[in-house]
């Protein structure tokens, strides 16, 4: 009798205690801040009728266990609501994400929230945003901290009752899962993105890995690759070597009219002999996943095995000799460029002209600039780089703004908006889908005019150098196809919009690269299987610099070498 008695005490139900607090919080986010996780469930085919009914009620009792489960460690006295409220203004913003475009919360995720620049952030900031964070949030905040302080407790009655709200709700999901478990394996096996919907359990996981990845870092500069970098030497007469590597940002393959595309979304570029690479894979679904990985000589699968950071692309090209120059019109190069020279697209040398008033637009945050800026003032970037350098060759990185959303209306300007209606929001699950394909194909007219003045900048560079362009998208993006928008999908579960790229080649008719290759060969690499796996050594290749990293079979002009 003495320890049921004790039980209870532990679980009274009082609004002041602790425990109290932390199980409501628990109760309150699985029923009201998962929304989009029970849309989610109650949409799929196998949750239907009366055992579909059934599961659900299981699966809430399951969310609601194990968030009260971790939670009931943490409810010590000056520590619950603190804690309590940070996690529900947190639940409140993740529903709102989750509902609206369809995205996870995942580690990676994380990552992406770490490199987020304060443009990015504001291009996401709504009234639904804040009307999210204020009813699952705020309010329930509120009332918490309405509550009086409880009274208090020996230390030795609080641990336990804490160790018994784990246990408690340890048991409860165990046996819950145990009585829908063949409904369970199967749903989570078919549908992973589930696991990554659960809120708050996936900003305690995600945050969690995200923090002891980054903790397990080497500090120090990365490891050195291609410490043997060198030029091959080149024919007499011939220029040296000028590689504009273009990275496209949120760019999908399905929406390039050089690929099939039914609208003309490439309309420059069509009257340009080009090369468009049809399928061709991203390394991840996210900036901050696929430019390292890119740069790297590894290919995905050994980069994302790989403990130890690298030197990447910029690194064994500078060490070869070669000049080397990023200019960025994003959120920047990710450290890919520290080590090499670089630069914000709006910030010019003194002796380059004043940016034309239609490149950029002043807001609060400052200058936002279409990335035809990139090309502004560039002759005067260069000839800042080391002569003796330049005469080797020049390793040139435009790092776009591209497509990036939501704010896709953003990204064009006014006299390259082909497609009308166009929808003016970020709240992309707002509009009829057709107004934001409208929006985002208006952003893939922008890039091929850049791609193509970029190459009509590169043939005047023929006296001097030996010109090529080569661009590819660092990933895709979901245009509200099966209710998901935006990009960062666990690449596992991703859609191929977010996976498939452009990747664009543009070579003079001579010059040393064009006269070494075999004769029509470059138009059969048209259908080859290609990923973001081929860039480094590709552009290793093109430039002429070897290094015991490079692979000649993962360079896609090598096999139409002469």
């Amino acid at each position: 009798m003495r320890l049921l008695s004790r039980l209870f005490s532990w679980f009274r139900p009082e609004p002041s205690r602790p425990l109290t607090q932390v199980w409501l919080t628990a109760l309150w986010m699985s029923l009201l801040a998962n929304w989009p996780l029970w849309r989610q469930l109650n949409s799929l085919p196998e949750v239907a009728g009366l055992r579909g009914a059934l599961f659900t009620l299981a699966f809430i009792g399951m969310v609601t266990a194990a968030t009260g489960a971790l939670l009931s460690l943490l409810a010590w006295p000056r520590v619950t609501r603190p804690l309590l409220t940070l996690l529900l203004l947190s639940a409140g913003g993740l529903a709102h994400f989750i509902g609206s475009y369809g995205i996870v919360f995942d580690p990676t995720m994380v990552v992406n929230m770490m490199q987020t620049d304060v443009r990015e952030t504001r291009d996401l900031l709504s009234w639904r945003l804040a009307l999210s964070v204020l009813a699952l949030g705020a309010l329930p905040a509120w009332w918490l901290w309405r509550q009086p302080s409880a009274p208090s407790q020996r230390v030795a009655a609080r641990i336990g009752g804490n160790l018994a709200g784990f246990a408690l709700g340890l048991v409860a999901m165990v046996l819950l899962a145990l009585s829908v478990f063949a409904d369970l394996s199967s749903t989570m096996r078919n549908y992973k993105s589930l696991r990554y919907m659960v809120t708050p359990l996936n900003a305690v996981y995600s945050l969690s890995s995200a923090t002891l990845r980054r903790q397990a870092e080497p500090s120090g500069p990365p490891a050195v690759i291609g410490a043997d970098a060198h030029l091959l030497p080149r024919a007499e007469g011939s220029k040296p070597p000028l590689l504009l590597l273009v990275v496209g940002e949120t760019a999908r393959a399905a929406n390039f009219s050089l690929n099939g595309y039914a609208r003309n979304t490439n309309p420059e570029l069509a009257k340009l002999p080009v090369l468009s690479f049809q399928q061709v894979s991203s390394c991840g679904t996210s900036t901050a996943a696929s430019l390292p990985c890119m740069f790297s000589p590894l290919g995905r699968s050994a980069f994302l095995d790989e403990k130890t950071r690298q030197e990447n692309l910029l690194d064994v090209a500078q060490r070869a000799g070669l000049a080397v120059l990023w200019i960025d019109n994003q959120a920047g190069c990710k450290g890919l460029c520290d080590r090499v020279p670089n630069s914000f697209s709006n910030k010019l040398p003194e002796t380059a002209p004043a940016l034309p008033a239609n490149l950029c637009h002043k807001d609060e945050l400052g200058d936002e600039c279409f990335d035809e800026v990139m090309l502004h003032g560039l002759d005067q970037r260069i000839a800042a780089l080391d002569p003796e350098r330049l005469k080797r060759g020049l390793l040139l990185v435009m790092h776009q703004m591209g497509s990036h959303g939501p704010a896709y209306y953003k990204r064009s300007p006014d006299d390259l908006k082909p497609f009308q209606p166009e929808c003016r929001s970020n709240a992309l699950q707002q509009c009829p889908r057709e107004q934001v394909v409208n929006g985002y194909d208006n952003t893939i007219v922008t890039t091929d005019r850049l791609l193509a003045r970029s190459i009509a900048w590169l043939q005047g560079q023929t006296g001097r150098f030996d010109p090529g362009l080569f661009y590819v998208s660092d990933h895709g993006e979901s245009l509200g196809e099966n209710g998901l928008y935006l990009h960062g999908m666990p690449y596992a579960m991703a859609p191929s919009e977010q996976t498939h790229v452009p990747l664009v080649m543009w070579l003079p008719e001579h010059g040393a690269l064009a006269d070494s290759l075999k004769p029509g060969c470059l138009a059969g690499l048209r259908d080859k299987q290609a990923s973001h796996d081929n860039l480094f050594h590709t552009a290793m290749g093109w430039l002429g610099a070897r290094a015991d990293v490079y692979k000649p079979t993962w360079d896609l002009l090598a096999g139409c070498r002469r």
